[in-house]
């Protein structure tokens, strides 16, 4: 199992570039009466880069496991 350090590393590189991609003014601030952009439909490439970030923070996730165990 020498290659799942590895392979963290590609993950988690990927991870934090599709989290820096995000559209920004999405936090906290719609919570304490901002505008709120909760029910902004996402499309095109906002809804892939969307997806792409929850499967990479699942495999990021699963290999942490991973490497736990092994």
């Amino acid at each position: 199992m020498t290659l799942l350090p590895y392979l963290q590393v590609v993950i988690s590189v990927l991870l934090v570039t599709a989290i820096l991609l995000q559209q920004r003014g999405t936090g906290l601030g719609a919570a304490f009466g901002g505008e709120s952009s909760a029910y902004h439909t996402k499309r095109g490439f906002e809804k892939t880069l969307y997806r792409s970030t929850i499967v990479l923070a699942i495999l990021f996730f699963g290999t942490a496991i991973l490497q736990l165990l092994f």
